[in-house]
């Protein structure tokens, strides 16, 4: 029973994983300062930065918003991929079976 519900996980995790790459989020600091776009496998795709938002003297101010949208767009990153692998553990289970998991 189990080997034919969970056969074809290496083949589900990849699918996920092309799925997930889909899956973009951003997240900003500083008011639109600094902006970062990732996807859903935590991989960050863009940083963009506006500099007249910005003190270019103040360089631990410059690192201090890039750390946050980056932490910021990573976090929105991770709360999609476990919603995704949800959905994911919730049809690889048999019909009534899906309660066990939150859903």
């Amino acid at each position: 029973m189990f080997g034919d519900l969970f056969g074809n996980v290496q083949q589900q995790q990849e699918e996920m994983r092309k799925k997930l790459a889909t899956i973009s989020v951003t997240a900003d600091a500083g008011n639109g300062a600094v902006t970062v776009t990732a996807n859903a496998n935590r991989e960050i795709l863009d940083i963009t930065i506006d500099k007249s938002k910005l003190d270019w003297d103040d360089v631990e101010q410059v690192q201090d918003l890039v750390l946050a949208a980056v932490n910021n767009a990573l976090e929105k990153a991770t709360i999609k991929e476990q919603a995704e692998a949800q959905k994911l553990l919730s049809q690889m289970m048999p019909p009534g079976m899906s309660g066990l998991f939150g859903q």
